[in-house]
C-alpha cells in the first residue's frame, strides 16, 4: 500500500514508517520539513503529487504544560493541521488514521472509557487533540481516530528512558501513585494500525497495551525488568506520592484507563499486556 506518514521524525512516526516498511508497503515518510502540517498550501502539495491510499497523521503538538500557556500554537497544529491533512486525504481519496489521546477524557470515569463514552478533556492539549478528532470525522469519509496512551518507544524521550536514567543516578525518587492508566509501546501500537489500515472498518479505537498501573507501580517494574532483561545498575529508592505534591499546570485525568471495545467488536488482535510491552522494549532496548 501506498503510504504517507506525517509526524516521521517523532517517537510514533518513526516506528510506523520502519515497520511499514519491513512490511513492503511504499511510504512517504514526512517531517515537519518536509511537510509543515500547517501550511496548508504544502499539504495539498504534498499530499497531490504523492496520492496515498493511505494517511497515517502521528504529527501533533504534544507539549500538554506549554500548551496551557500557548493555546494558539496547540490548536494551529492539533486542530487547523489536522483540517489541512485531513482535507487533501480526501481530495487524494486517501483513508485517513488520526493518532488520537486518553486526555480527551477528563479521568473521573470510575471504569476504563469506552470509545463512544462522552468526552470531557480538562487541559489546551486534550480539548485541542479533540477538535482535531471532530474535524477528521466532519471532513473525512474514510477515517479511524485511534486513541492512545502513556506512549514510549526506542526514539525520542519518553517516561521509561527517563526512569532507567533517574533510577541509575538518583538514590531516591518520587512518583505519582493517584494516575492510573495503560502504558504503551509504540511497536505494539504500529502492529495494530497495520492490521486496521487494511480494513474498512473504519471509526473510533481505543488502542494501549492491556491491563492497568498507576506511574508508581509502572516504574517499580520498569526497575525490576531493567536489573533482570538488561542487567542495568538500577539504585534509586521508589517512593509513592500524591498528584498534588508534583503540581503541573496541566491537569492529568486521574484515570486513563481505556477499554478495548472496539478492537474486540471488530475482530482484531488486542494488544499484548502493558508488562509483556514493556519486557518486550527492554530487551530491543537491551540488544
Amino acid at each position: 500500500m501506498k503510504v504517507l506518514v506525517t509526524g516521521a521524525s517523532g517517537q510514533l512516526g518513526r516506528d510506523v514508517v520502519l515497520l511499514l516498511e519491513k512490511k513492503g508497503h511504499f511510504v512517504l515518510a514526512c517531517s515537519r520539513d518536509q511537510m509543515d502540517i500547517t501550511d496548508e498550501l504544502k499539504v495539498n502539495e504534498v499530499i497531490a503529487s504523492f496520492g496515498p491510499e493511505l494517511v497515517i497523521h502521528c504529527a501533533a503538538y504534544t507539549a500538554v504544560d506549554a500548551a496551557e500557556t500557548d493555546t494558539d500554537g496547540a490548536y494551529k497544529v492539533n486542530a487547523m493541521g489536522t483540517r489541512n491533512v485531513a482535507v487533501a486525504s480526501e481530495k487524494a481519496g486517501a483513508k485517513l488514521i488520526y493518532i488520537s489521546t486518553d486526555y480527551v477524557f477528563d479521568g473521573t470515569s470510575v471504569t476504563p472509557y469506552q470509545e463512544y463514552d462522552n468526552t470531557n478533556p480538562q487541559s489546551v492539549y486534550g480539548k485541542s487533540k479533540r477538535a482535531g478528532e471532530l474535524l477528521v470525522q466532519t471532513l473525512s469519509s474514510r477515517w479511524f481516530i485511534v486513541r492512545t496512551s502513556w506512549v514510549y518507544g526506542h526514539y525520542g524521550n519518553n517516561f521509561v528512558k527517563t526512569m532507567l536514567k533517574l533510577g541509575q543516578e538518583k538514590p531516591k525518587l518520587q512518583v505519582v501513585h493517584d494516575q492510573k492508566g495503560s502504558p504503551t509501546y509504540t511497536v505494539d501500537l504500529v502492529e495494530f494500525l497495520i492490521e486496521l489500515m487494511a480494513t474498512e472498518k473504519y471509526g473510533i479505537y481505543h488502542a494501549s497495551n492491556s491491563g492497568s498501573c498507576t506511574w508508581y507501580e509502572f516504574t517499580q517494574t520498569i526497575f525490576n525488568e531493567a536489573r533482570v532483561i538488561a542487567g542495568l545498575p538500577i539504585k534509586a529508592e521508589l517512593e509513592p506520592c500524591t498528584t498534588e505534591q508534583f503540581p503541573r499546570p496541566a491537569p492529568r485525568p486521574r484515570n486513563s484507563v481505556m477499554d478495548h471495545l472496539a478492537i474486540r467488536t471488530n475482530g482484531f488482535s488486542d494488544l499484548c499486556s502493558w508488562h509483556e510491552g514493556l519486557k518486550n522494549f527492554l530487551r530491543e532496548m537491551s540488544n
